[in-house]
């Protein structure tokens, strides 16, 4: 499974942005948008699991950030509303194969990943 996401680009903090991230191929997984900024390292932003029961959200995005899944399109989405400085980073989507009820925050527990989409946030 490939995954690709898209969305990044520049925009001013307290703007909205909404990345997107296309799996070459439907599967039964859990999703997880992860995210590396410069000097960090790679961290869980937010998580849903493979019938959208369950989504799990980092703190610091908790409230701002909206993740979503459209089985129909292989697609799962991060809504990013009222961006800061701070939320600038490479972002990641990442697939986790199997009926699985949890969302995991490792980064370990996921099988497949796509290629990141830099969003960059001016104050």
């Amino acid at each position: 499974v490939q995954l690709q996401a898209s969305g990044g680009g520049l925009v001013q903090a307290g703007a909205s942005l909404r990345l997107s991230c296309v799996a070459s191929k439907h599967t039964i997984s859990n999703y997880g948008w992860f995210r590396h900024a410069t000097g960090k390292a790679r961290e869980f932003i937010a998580g849903i699991n493979w019938n959208g029961a369950t989504i799990n959200y980092a703190d610091s995005v908790k409230g701002r950030f909206t993740i979503s899944r459209d089985d129909a399109k292989n697609s799962v989405y991060l809504q990013m509303n009222k961006v800061k400085p701070e939320d600038t980073a490479l972002y990641y989507c990442a697939a986790k194969r199997g009926i699985i009820g949890s969302v995991s925050k490792d980064i370990q527990a996921y099988d497949y990943w796509g290629l990141g989409t830099l969003v960059t946030v001016s104050s």
